[in-house]
């Protein structure tokens, strides 16, 4: 498993984690196990949130019950949630009391004194930057959380919280995978007249993360879009999967390691979130980790998501 830096933290952390936002209704055992198969490949690093399960912190409070972690075994893992979605709206909170109650109900339900990462869980269009940033300092002047970070946040937004936030924002989680890249693609056919994937609408995120040392941690990895089903064996990508298959036989791994390493390849060293509950497919995806993918697969890939390569 390869490793790539968390943002300036100063941590290495594995290029591929463990989402947990689907585990509300497994037992015990199959949480362990699960667990267990992505420490076997080398992912030491889990995904939360306070709006998974079926009510507030459910997936929180279903993993610390299943796992009851020893002191020793939490120091090994790095533990990220989020906090900003309030589920009875819809809508997002940024402010000190709510930042800092779903913190402190995050770690009551994962039995934990502290978070390695905390995200903001998408942007609150009434975000007050001063109100980030006094519950940022109470949480790491009080040692609930070490790290901060964001999801789903534009350039501009990201600089208007640092106008107030002192704290290194480590991470940006956005959603990615080969077929739902266009944070990757508008900048291959930028310029293009009359394509609209040419079309920037996210203002440069990836070149401003990477420019700003922030890591990028890709979600649905393998969707085809937002939500609509995964392109992997889907006929809708015949083309795609053809490639897909090609490779993985030429790297004997499965057809998931390949999506998986397609992301992984890419040098901005992005974390690929797996969201997946099977054990099997947890295995299958990290060796994608290591796969060594040419510049030609890595484009040939991409062309057959039906992106264009000028």
């Amino acid at each position: 498993m390869k490793t790539v830096p968390l943002g300036t933290s100063g941590r290495q952390v594995p290029n591929v984690v463990l989402g947990l936002m689907r585990i509300q209704q497994m037992d015990d055992d199959a949480v362990r196990e699960l667990v267990r198969t992505a420490r076997d490949a080398g992912i030491d690093f889990v995904d939360h949130a306070d709006v998974y399960g079926d009510a507030l912190h459910g997936c929180e409070r279903r993993f610390a019950e299943a796992m009851q972690l020893t002191p020793s075994q939490r120091e090994e893992l790095t533990i990220q949630s989020k906090a900003g979605i309030v589920r009875e709206g819809p809508y997002f909170d940024f402010s000190f009391d709510h930042l800092v109650s779903s913190v402190e109900e995050s770690l009551k339900a994962l039995d934990t004194d502290y978070l390695d990462v905390l995200l903001l869980h998408r942007p609150d269009a009434l975000v007050e930057p001063d109100e980030v940033a006094r519950a940022f300092d109470h949480l790491e002047s009080t040692g609930k959380v070490r790290s901060f970070g964001v999801s789903n946040h534009t350039p501009g937004q990201i600089e208007l919280l640092k106008k107030s936030v002192r704290q290194p924002l480590v991470a940006n989680q956005l959603q990615l995978s080969i077929t739902h890249a266009p944070l990757v693609a508008q900048g291959v056919a930028a310029n293009m007249a009359g394509l609209d994937q040419s079309a920037g609408r996210d203002g440069g995120l990836l070149d401003y993360c990477r420019l700003h040392d922030i890591t990028v941690q890709a979600w649905s990895p393998f969707q085809a879009g937002f939500f609509t089903g995964v392109f992997l064996g889907s006929e809708n990508y015949p083309e795609l999967n053809a490639v897909i298959d090609r490779l993985a036989a030429k790297y004997d791994v499965p057809a998931i390691a390949i999506a998986t390493a397609w992301i992984t390849r890419h040098p901005a060293g992005m974390q690929v979130v797996l969201g997946t509950t099977t054990p099997e497919r947890v295995a299958g995806a990290a060796q994608g980790s290591d796969v060594p993918l040419t510049r030609a697969e890595w484009y040939e890939l991409f062309r057959a998501a039906g992106y264009t390569v000028p």
